[in-house]
């Protein structure tokens, strides 16, 4: 493979390039692992790499996160911006499938040329995002785009991962779920730069409003972040099917980027970042080394032993360990 070419071609915004280079880092195989961290290095070091919003969105699943995603993306499109979509769809647990149809639910925007939409199978990895989407995050922003929305699983509490690969990150709620302050927990409430509250429209309106109320006075109840200014976080009210709201909410996001900006935090923020993939990389690595012949033949014997009584999981965990160091 000619990286040199094949990061040139990405460079220019060439959308098959840029499918095939996602493709790549997706893949499991050794080979391909060699030439996607060539690619990204090809790409990450060029002097005039763009540098895009990267945007995380979250919520428990029909609240409206596609419908939301594109009318939102369909208003920036308005504004001359360029916009990716990386949605992370879950996988069967039997068959490690996934459907795969999001660009079934956002019609309008799969079909504008300046959108780009690409769904990824969720696999084994927790926290709501696929493991490679932070490279996907990388490749699209490489390739031009001003604005890389990435969409979560949207399983609930533990989607905290992708606020470690994103700029900024959005909190989507439905009103008159029942109890409208059951979802305050602390993990995703204290990484959420903005909640917005979808469906504020018919006769939803008024109970969405409530709920803004509410989740604005929880908001008010967390310890106050140094990236923040004064105001943020904050809960809106937005509705996706009547695009009411969303002009707003982006004035706010943009509001909140510059201001972070002029106070050192981006850079600040991003840098973290790349420090945590680098050690989730480390731990990763390391946990590959249990795929190898010899390892699995180890942890099939010292199991056994486990298993009968011969030895506790401690000790054997203790003799595994030391097999790797060796």
């Amino acid at each position: 493979m000619d990286i040199a070419a094949f990061a040139e071609k990405i460079a220019q915004g060439d959308r098959r390039s840029l499918s095939r280079a996602i493709t790549l880092v997706e893949s499991g195989r050794a080979d391909h692992r060699t030439d996607a961290v060539a690619l990204l290095e090809a790409l990450t070091q060029r002097p005039d790499r763009p540098e895009a919003l990267r945007v995380g969105l979250s919520g428990t699943p029909g609240v409206g996160k596609s419908t939301f995603i594109e009318s939102f993306g369909m208003m920036l499109l308005d504004k001359g911006l360029r916009v990716a979509v990386l949605a992370v769809d879950p996988s069967s647990v039997r068959s490690g499938g996934s459907i795969l149809g999001d660009k079934t639910r956002m019609d309008r925007l799969s079909r504008e040329p300046m959108a780009y939409i690409r769904p990824s199978p969720s696999q084994t990895q927790l926290g709501g995002v696929a493991r490679r989407s932070r490279d996907a995050v990388a490749l699209c922003e490489a390739a031009g785009f001003d604005v890389v929305i990435v969409e979560t699983v949207g399983v609930g509490q533990s989607e905290t991962m992708v606020a470690e690969m994103t700029d900024l990150f959005l909190l989507l709620l439905a009103p008159a779920g029942g109890d409208e302050l059951q979802g305050v927990k602390r993990g995703i409430m204290e990484i959420a730069d903005l909640i917005l509250v979808n469906k504020a429209d018919g006769e939803l309106k008024s109970a969405a409003t409530r709920t803004c109320a509410d989740y604005a006075g929880a908001l008010r109840l967390l310890r106050k972040r140094v990236q923040d200014p004064e105001g943020f976080p904050k809960a809106m009210t937005v509705s996706a099917v009547e695009e009411t709201g969303l002009g707003t909410a982006w004035d706010e996001m943009t509001t909140l980027i510059d201001w972070r900006r002029e106070a050192g935090h981006f850079a600040a923020r991003r840098a973290e970042q790349a420090r945590y993939w680098f050690r989730e990389d480390v731990r990763n690595g390391l946990l590959a080394q249990l795929d190898g012949e010899a390892a699995r033949a180890q942890m099939k014997t010292l199991g056994a032993a486990v298993a009968g009584g011969e030895m506790t999981a401690t000790l054997a965990a203790e003799e595994m360990l030391a097999a790797l160091r060796k």
